[in-house]
């Protein structure tokens, strides 16, 4: 079944962990063995080979550059103008992927639909469609960016990642939006970008459903009922999403599909971490909508970590296509299947993207 995937971090991969995702996954581990730099290395689980043999022909790709101020000990660069400086670099990654004929942006309805017309075909090496998004606006050095932004391909959006940052409060970090969070969010609005809400802390979240009236999803969120962790989103934002008719996408970061998780600790295996956790929270946003319309897959496979941190039944990012028979299994009909594996938020994308 053709899978849409609501956030990766592909440039990241490619630009910061220095990993060429035209090859195989076998030959990216290979390559980081011994490496110690950072944690996860020798364990991806993503690559433009590895999406094509799970027909994951589509996907939010980010660009992902923090900026931090003087007194933030969180990692990221020290002026917004360094850190969109990095994102333009991702944005080149992006544009090199196309002129090699990998990955194909996607701005517009009719490039969609052609796109996915192309996927029906039995072409052997068809491009990675890719609709770029923006994880954390610190890199927007002041609003005039997010038209440049756009300009480039900007489709989605989110406000802010871990910690305080200059347009919302993000993971792990507590307060509102502020005056340049609701210039921000105007701009959002005036341009037709997607607002991604996830990562917003709660209080920024709900300031944000007050200023905000535009397209909105949640790429890659868990729910709260399920991991009581402010990272993942509680039963009334799961519902307000709902009812602007948003998608939530569920993630496959092991911490966040069970409370037992012990980072550093933990294995997929000892805390008996598997697909099927990510069918409970599929199961659950479905309960609270009455339906199978709102829910899809943010993998984040990508995002800072491996199989060391994710499902034991995943190896790479083509076992995604094990949840159709996990769906099937649950009780879930064929077109709400095909609902939560791609057509959701494909929907979504012909509902709010321009022409």
């Amino acid at each position: 079944m053709f899978i849409f995937d609501a956030h990766l971090d592909l440039s990241m991969n490619a630009m910061d962990w220095n990993r060429d995702l035209t090859w195989s996954i076998e030959e990216i581990r290979k390559s980081e063995q011994g490496l110690t730099d950072k944690a996860g290395r020798g364990n991806n689980t993503v690559c433009l080979e590895a999406m094509r043999k799970g027909n994951v022909g589509l996907c939010m790709a980010t660009q992902i550059a923090r900026y931090v101020h003087k007194d933030n000990t969180l990692p990221g660069w020290k002026s917004p103008q360094q850190a969109w400086a990095h994102t333009q670099g991702q944005l080149a990654w992006y544009k090199s992927m196309e002129d090699a004929g990998e990955m194909v942006q996607i701005t517009n309805k009719s490039q969609l639909d052609a796109h996915l017309e192309l996927w029906k075909t039995d072409e052997e090496k068809k491009p990675i469609g890719y609709l770029l998004s923006l994880e954390g606006a610190d890199s927007i050095v002041d609003i005039s960016y997010l038209q440049k932004a756009y300009d480039s391909g900007l489709r989605a959006i989110g406000p802010a990642h871990y910690g305080p940052g200059t347009y919302a409060h993000g993971t792990n970090s507590v307060g509102g939006i502020g005056t340049k969070g609701r210039e921000l969010l105007k701009e959002i609005e005036r341009l037709g970008i997607i607002l991604d809400v996830t990562h917003l802390c709660d209080i920024s979240f709900w300031e944000t459903m007050v200023n905000y009236d535009g397209p909105l999803w949640a790429s890659h969120n868990n729910c709260r009922a399920l991991v009581n962790h402010h990272r993942q989103f509680t039963d009334e934002q799961l519902k307000e999403i709902i009812a602007r008719q948003g998608v939530i996408g569920v993630v496959l970061d092991a911490w966040m599909m069970t409370p037992t998780w012990e980072r550093g600790v933990s294995t997929p295996q000892s805390a008996n971490v598997s697909l099927q956790q990510i069918m409970d929270n599929i199961d659950h946003i479905c309960q609270l909508a009455g339906n199978a319309d709102h829910v899809g897959i943010g993998s984040d496979l990508d995002g800072g970590f491996g199989k060391e941190q994710g499902p034991s039944d995943v190896d790479t990012i083509a076992d995604l296509q094990k949840m159709t028979k996990l769906l099937h299994d649950r009780g879930y009909a064929q077109p709400d299947i095909e609902k939560i594996m791609n057509r959701n938020f494909i929907n979504f994308l012909r509902r709010n993207l321009k022409s």
